[in-house]
């Protein structure tokens, strides 16, 4: 691993660690703490990447925090319609009063770290960002911000139906990533840009945990003749 990679796997690293460290806090503090770790790896990443030289890790994460942006809507989707998710009540600001406020900004890094590490590949980035997940989902009961509702399949207390949905946001993170770099458009409409294809890549997670949750768990294959 070079060293750059090791910087913004440290940066994912400090995050959990910021994040367990919450848990010795009770609310409304431990939910303040949360949102700050969240909103000082998000200063920190691109700081690094100027720091390592590596500009073009700026743009991942310029590309990636409108993404993480929107995926309060899929996370809102999950809890408060399909019932499958639900939010610990941690304090701090929360948006209709479901989802704390720091999932906002808690994508960027794992997804940051998943496309850069996979060199930009979308199929790589959907391995690795599966993995990544797929372990922050078996350390959620330990997290304590999120956990199942109990209403899906599990294997170690890990929802099913999330899985796929993590590796294809994995992939249209870096397919973005890479639509954001040939573009030719700045300023205010390349910002606009951002926006309406980071809210493609949430209606592409939303539908692929749905869909998800609906061919494992509620779906019935039968053959009438």
């Amino acid at each position: 691993m070079s060293r750059e990679l090791r910087v913004v796997g440290g940066l994912l690293g400090l995050l959990g660690a910021g994040i367990a460290l919450s848990t010795q806090l009770d609310a409304p503090a431990r939910g303040w703490l949360v949102l700050a770790v969240v909103v000082a790896a998000n200063v920190a990443l691109p700081l690094a990447a100027r720091a390592v030289g590596r500009d073009d890790w700026v743009t991942v994460w310029a590309v990636l925090l409108p993404v993480s942006v929107l995926q309060v809507l899929p996370d809102w989707v999950l809890a408060g319609l399909v019932g499958t998710l639900e939010f610990e009540p941690i304090g701090g600001p929360r948006l209709g009063d479901t989802i704390t406020l720091a999932m906002a900004g808690l994508w960027v890094v794992p997804l940051a770290v998943a496309v850069i590490g996979a060199d930009g590949r979308p199929g790589r980035a959907a391995g690795l960002a599966l993995g990544i997940f797929a372990g922050a989902e078996l350390l959620a009961p330990t997290i304590g911000i999120w956990e199942p509702t109990g209403r899906a399949s599990e294997v170690a207390g890990v929802a099913l139906y999330v899985l796929p949905a993590e590796a294809v946001l994995g992939a249209a993170a870096a397919l973005a990533v890479a639509a954001d770099r040939s573009a030719t458009s700045t300023g205010i409409r390349r910002l606009g840009r951002r926006v309406a294809v980071a809210g493609l890549v949430s209606a592409a997670y939303t539908g692929s945990a749905v869909t998800a949750y609906f061919l494992i768990d509620v779906a019935s294959f039968t053959v009438t003749v």
